[in-house]
């Protein structure tokens, strides 16, 4: 089976702490760990520094590093009673050995904590939870894209520091949230910004407008189903994002020389 021959996964799920919590360990993890806070705080050592790992931390530590975890047990100013909460996966095979090895990570990653990058972990969880033959091999793969996402993250990122992250805060909004009519506070509220700030910043950075990438992601998400789906096209441009049926088909006419009905006939003439 392709996870026993390639990957295997020794132990994945939800770890809460509500109270103080300390791990040394000089020798370093048993196995490979791939770790995602997504509340609270805690710390790790790192180059010989203890840092912080906040909410979008990605730990990356292998069995020959040293690895340190520390909890606080000061309350945080919200109230909450817990103090911290990270996914975890603890995962060997050769696969993972040949990916480890493939580049240089840095063993803390800023990800954006959006739903599809959470889901991965939960999903990889809830695998190892189920009674089936196939949850091994299924939960190697959610593993392969979770490896995928971290470097195409690492690729993508400039490094510049806190504009960097926010802008990139900013675009994986855009991406989630493009088939809804959302507002540009909303994608400032996400970044925590004004949208004065939000607009130069993602301008700044990818040089297109938040509305000009949320329409070309619409447009694709149109095209697609174009040609893919039963969809009537007014029900296409709805489900794409868009306003209206005008709008869509002005934009996409432009966008692709012509009209939603024209496109869709030459696909199917060009399927036949």
């Amino acid at each position: 089976m392709f996870a026993e021959q390639h990957l295997s996964i020794l132990a994945a799920g939800y770890s809460v702490h509500r109270k103080a919590y300390k791990s040394n360990d000089v020798n370093g993890p048993e196995h490979y760990l791939i770790r995602l806070q997504t509340e609270g705080k805690a710390k790790t050592r790192i180059a010989g520094e203890l840092v912080n790992v906040e909410m979008g931390d990605v730990l990356l530590f292998s069995p020959s590093e040293p690895y340190e975890l520390y909890i606080d047990s000061v309350p945080f100013s919200s109230g909450s009673s817990i103090l911290s909460g990270d996914y975890y996966i603890f995962i060997d095979g050769s696969w993972i050995k040949e990916w480890w090895n493939g580049r240089k990570r840095p063993n803390k990653i800023r990800m954006p904590l959006t739903d599809a990058f959470i889901n991965l972990f939960r999903q990889i969880s809830l695998e190892q939870q189920r009674v089936s033959k196939l949850k091994d091999d299924i939960a190697a793969h959610y593993i392969q894209i979770l490896c995928l996402e971290i470097d195409r993250q690492l690729e993508e990122q400039p490094r510049d520091g806190q504009r960097s992250y926010l802008a990139y805060q900013l675009k994986h909004f855009v991406e989630e949230n493009a088939a809804t009519a959302f507002r540009l506070e909303d994608a400032a509220a996400h970044a925590g910004i004004s949208v004065s700030r939000a607009v130069h910043l993602f301008k700044a950075t990818f040089g297109q407008s938040i509305i000009q990438y949320a329409t070309d992601i619409r447009l694709n998400m149109a095209r697609e189903r174009i040609i893919f789906s039963p969809l009537s096209l007014e029900h296409v441009a709805e489900s794409s994002g868009f306003p209206s049926y005008n709008y869509f088909h002005k934009v996409f006419r432009s966008k692709f020389g012509m009209s939603p009905k024209q496109y869709r006939l030459a696909s199917r003439e060009n399927t036949k």
